[in-house]
């Protein structure tokens, strides 16, 4: 039943976006950091890890009822990466520097574009919902910035 509400959710989101993205689902991200999703520029591939998922999503709101708007809004948020034209530039910039602080900069600039086109993805009366997640989310960039949200 689970695997079935997935399947929806992210054809949904996948042919309201238009995008030709390739999309794996696995249970755990494969290393250290607490990742829902991962979009892989070199081969269009975005990755969501459902355990990931669920454990953010328990995290963040003390439940997983809301497991299939959670779902939802990490999916825009990878699909944001993908249809990012500015994606290609911004990560040569930020290989191209070693300025620490231009590249925390322009980190941030990478996750918020994703974030952008997200929002246009979900409807609006979970907007508020997104919000949180958003903001949990650019906390640590903000933070590497010494910025305050």
């Amino acid at each position: 039943m689970e695997n079935l509400l997935i399947e929806q959710i992210i054809e949904r989101i996948l042919v309201q976006s238009g995008s030709s993205v390739q999309v794996v689902l696995e249970d755990f991200f494969p290393g250290d950091r607490f990742a829902g999703g991962k979009y892989n520029v070199d081969n269009h591939i975005i990755t969501l890890y459902r355990e990931e998922i669920k454990a953010q999503c328990l995290q963040l709101f003390s439940s997983t009822e809301q497991f299939g708007n959670y779902l939802a809004v990490v999916f825009a948020h990878e699909i944001g990466h993908a249809e990012d034209r500015e994606l290609r530039d911004l990560i040569q910039r930020m290989d191209g520097t070693a300025n620490e602080a231009t590249k925390k900069g322009i980190a941030l600039q990478i996750e918020m574009n994703a974030w952008d086109f997200a929002r246009t993805l979900i409807p609006q009366h979970l907007h508020s919902f997104m919000d949180i997640i958003i903001d949990s989310s650019l906390e640590p960039y903000y933070e590497a910035l010494e910025v305050t949200a």
